[in-house]
């Protein structure tokens, strides 16, 4: 089982320069992550969640305040720190075995290792069979196992989601997001999701970061209290998406009651999610 670590951040402050003036991007982020922690992290358009990944990441050097992996800040990118875009970015000249060993290339193992991980990864996301299928030969959702494969094969620390599963369709989306709570509960991975979806947000996270815009800043930071695996259908989880899907809209209330059983639907019928 990989290490799960920790992350600080403390004072977080980013900004672009655009037409040589400053664009806050991210004002004064504070959040502490517990490893093993997943966190899902929802916002409109221009909220800064991407922003965050990268920081997270390594991918952008500039800016203000800390961010702590174990108490030790981020310097650049590490092995330490896997992630899965939207889009899957497979190369398409290399097979779904190859796709999964790139994250091993600067890995200090031997070539054994490395080829009994890759194949431990392929079998742990459901693609055995197809290890030495091309990319071009896989549907959506099996090309975003692949990725998923490639960001876990190094045992990182801390994974990191950036909608993942936001361009597959609504089944496929739903097995996936099944498959990555039980992998990351064996793995015991520390997890940061960005999503647009709030149901998704609500059915894999611990905690729920809600982030509001220009510049992006927490606004609140919603604990789920649901046992796994969680019932979608359930007033409890209703009642917590709602709550969410508020701070979007002020049209939106709260779930109600559950109506009694009935053995048909009557017109005045109203569910509840």
């Amino acid at each position: 089982m990989a290490h799960a670590a920790a992350l600080e951040i403390r004072h977080l402050n980013k900004q672009y320069i655009v037409d040589n003036q400053p664009m806050p991007v991210l004002e004064n982020i504070d959040l502490s992550i517990n490893p093993g922690e997943f966190i899902s992290v929802v916002g409109s358009s221009g909220c800064g969640k991407s922003t965050l990944l990268r920081l997270i990441i390594g991918l952008e050097k500039e800016y203000q305040g800390e961010i702590r992996v174990d108490g030790q800040p981020i310097v650049g990118t590490s092995l330490e720190r896997g992630i899965v875009f939207q889009e899957h970015r497979l190369f398409p000249w290399l097979t779904v075995e190859q796709n999964i060993a790139v994250s091993l290339l600067n890995a200090n193992q031997s070539s054994k290792s490395k080829h009994d991980a890759v194949h431990a990864h392929i079998e742990m996301v459901g693609l055995k069979g197809f290890e030495n299928a091309w990319p071009g030969q896989l549907s959506g959702g099996m090309s975003q196992r692949v990725a998923i494969a490639r960001a876990l094969v190094s045992r990182p620390e801390i994974l990191l989601l950036d909608e993942p599963f936001g361009a597959l369709d609504a089944l496929t989306r739903s097995h996936l997001q099944r498959e990555l709570q039980t992998i990351l509960r064996q793995e015991g991975i520390t997890a940061i999701m960005v999503t647009h979806d709030v149901e998704e947000a609500v059915y894999l996270g611990d905690r729920i970061v809600v982030m509001e815009p220009r510049p992006g800043r927490i606004k609140r930071v919603v604990d789920v209290p649901l046992a796994r695996p969680r019932d979608r259908g359930s007033y409890a989880f209703a009642a917590i998406k709602a709550d969410v899907m508020a701070d979007f809209s002020e049209v939106i209330a709260p779930p109600e009651p559950a109506p009694p059983p009935t053995h048909g639907l009557s017109p005045s019928w109203r569910f509840s999610w």
